[in-house]
């Protein structure tokens, strides 16, 4: 075996490995009192829209839904005096009317980088689908599938005929062989995207591989329509950046890692201190905060060649930069305001320093530590704008369940993020719905409240354009207008497939799991 099979070998030990944890229990059928509908036809009255495809607000409207489909949007009149009842859609015997005026109505969001746990042990489905549901998460790409194909394929199936109450799940399967054996030959590549087809998985995400064998996996899976991401590994990235994968046809990168190393200018390999081990964490990513700086500068010549290339080749980015945000200010995410209530305590003493644990690589994390990392978030944030400013795709995932990072709230810090790169809240907006959905294949069917499609919506009393902080579980803690301090927001409504979830009960039915599991 040559010397770089034998570490291919070992990123998958060491970068597969600690995800697979072991899965916690499975999602419990649907109750009674768990979401109102499909209805036949439902009538969502008087909200201001924002439809995920970059238009401005526009409201009231009235949105008919029949079964689990936008049948007709109509604005009935305009904001600060009453509707225009004329122009208003009549309810018929057996219709369903919800009040939504002075309430805001976006499209579900799509997480394109949720693992259902798959972190610490003993993470139970209900709790990661709960937790997305209630911050209006309606579509989630689960990258890897780690609890095993036959577990997530199960909740898969069963979330398409909403008998559970979670997302709508798209699963790509992890690339690695079964029982420890190595994918060694293009034809096992080959072997294993069709098995993984047959699965059911909709794409692969692969860590590293030679590339041979990513030509192989990644032609196969064109030619069965699937899709592709890749977390590009420090022991497999010199030979394989991001440019060398999206040549081969990979359709998205997950977080960062390989996009610098393809703008070296002055090297060809990360500078690594001599006593760098990549088994300790705690160097893998402190030297990871210290990457960007190694790259071309902001503008230069090989900084726009890459992001052209990319662009050229209708290649997505989906930073996941919240579970890096530890990494730039360790106190702050460990001291999240929601820790205390929705926290489970098996993730807990997962995110305590450990060298075991990935993730928790918090072994004496530095000022200097932290300061590499502000000055790597400044570098990559700009390079994510630009990229969308010159008409790149980008897209929102969150990987929670690692760093102090909880399912739902950190896909909400990721919205504030994407607007500290430079994206305005409408770009935000489209980042998190319809950029999803046309990375995914799936535009004609999410992404958008728009006519025709699936009925997957997020309804919220307050304006997150003004204020991303409004859709966070916690709510927003401001003065009111009596100079008393309150908290307002959270997420009203949830609706996938036309079916209503008060978002704040299934908030209120994780409090509960957590508060029982801390017995």
């Amino acid at each position: 075996m040559t010397l770089l099979k034998r570490l291919w070998v070992l990123l998958l030990l060491v970068m597969v490995t600690p995800a697979m944890a072991k899965p916690g229990a499975s999602a419990p059928p649907r109750g009674d009192n768990e979401g109102q509908g499909p209805f036949t036809r439902l009538i969502l009255r008087g909200g201001t829209l924002i439809n995920g495809e970059g238009a401005p607000p526009i409201g009231p409207v009235d949105i008919i839904v029949e079964g689990n489909r936008i049948a007709d949007i109509v604005s009935v009149g305009n904001p600060g005096v009453p509707v225009i009842e004329a122009r208003r859609p009549k309810a018929q015997p057996g219709d369903k009317e919800l009040d939504v005026s002075g309430k805001y109505i976006l499209p579900g969001f799509i997480d394109m980088h949720g693992h259902i746990g798959g972190s610490a042990d003993d993470i139970p489905a209900e709790y990661v689908f709960k937790l997305w549901l209630g911050h209006g998460i309606t579509t989630v790409r689960e990258p890897g599938s780690f609890n095993g194909m036959d577990w997530v394929m199960d909740h898969v199936k069963r979330s398409r005929n909403n008998t559970i109450v979670a997302p709508r799940l798209i699963a790509y399967k992890g690339f690695m062989g079964s029982n420890g054996q190595r994918i060694s030959t293009p034809e096992a590549a080959r072997k294993f995207v069709r098995q993984a087809k047959k699965q059911g998985a909709e794409g692969l995400k692969f860590f590293g591989a030679p590339p041979e064998i990513m030509a192989a996996a990644l032609d196969e899976a064109g030619k069965l329509g699937m899709g592709s991401a890749m977390h590009h590994a420090q022991l497999d990235v010199m030979r394989m950046n991001v440019m060398d994968s999206a040549k081969l046809g990979l359709t998205t990168m997950e977080h960062w890692y390989g996009l610098p190393e393809a703008m070296f200018e002055d090297r060809i390999i990360q500078h690594y201190p001599s006593d760098y081990n990549y088994n300790n964490e705690q160097h893998r990513f402190a030297e990871a905060g210290r990457l960007w700086e190694q790259a071309a500068a902001p503008g230069s010549d090989t900084w726009n060649q890459v992001r052209d290339a990319l662009i050229s080749m209708d290649f997505t980015l989906d930073p996941t930069m919240t579970i890096y945000e530890a990494s730039r200010d360790l106190m702050r995410e460990r001291y999240a305001p929601w820790h205390d209530e929705y926290t489970l305590p098996t993730l807990w003493e997962f995110f305590k320093p450990s060298r075991y644990a990935h993730g928790s690589y918090w072994f004496d994390w530095t000022t200097a530590d932290e300061v590499a990392w502000k000055h790597n978030f400044r570098l990559w944030m700009q390079f994510i704008n630009d990229y969308k400013n010159h008409g790149g795709r980008v897209t929102t995932g969150s990987d929670s369940g690692y760093i102090y990072k909880i399912y739902g709230f950190g896909y909400i810090r990721e919205l504030e993020l994407l607007q500290e790169a430079g994206f305005t809240p409408l770009e935000v907006i489209q980042a998190a719905t319809l950029n999803g959905a046309e990375a995914l294949g799936m535009a004609d069917k999410i992404g958008s409240v728009s006519i025709g499609k699936l009925a997957d919506m997020v309804i919220v009393d307050y304006n997150p354009l003004q204020n991303f902080k409004v859709l966070y579980g916690t709510g927003h803690y401001r003065l009111n207008s009596d100079n008393q301090p309150v908290t307002v927001g959270g997420v009203t409504y949830t609706v996938k497939d036309g079916i209503v979830y008060d978002a704040k009960a299934l908030l209120s039915d994780v409090r509960k799991m957590v508060a029982d599991a801390k017995k």
